[in-house]
């Protein structure tokens, strides 16, 4: 597709979201999910890190056993 300078910038970028973040978001409780920024959100797919920000809005939801991280 051609370049439109109007192009939110996840339109032009060549990435694609990772569908288990998708999946991941998609699956939040509505009250969590109305708290989440369109910024956060795209950075979260398109990132390979977490937002701090999201990141506190969803922790007591990531329940990682101790000796669980990659």
């Amino acid at each position: 597709a051609p370049f439109h300078p109007t192009a939110r910038p996840i339109m032009s970028d060549h990435r694609h979201a990772d569908p288990a973040k998708v999946q991941f978001l998609r699956s939040l409780p509505e009250e969590i999910k109305a708290t989440i920024t369109g910024e956060e959100a795209q950075e979260f797919m398109f990132g390979d890190y977490i937002p701090e920000s999201l990141y506190e809005k969803i922790k007591h939801l990531l329940e990682v056993e101790p000796g669980d991280e990659a």
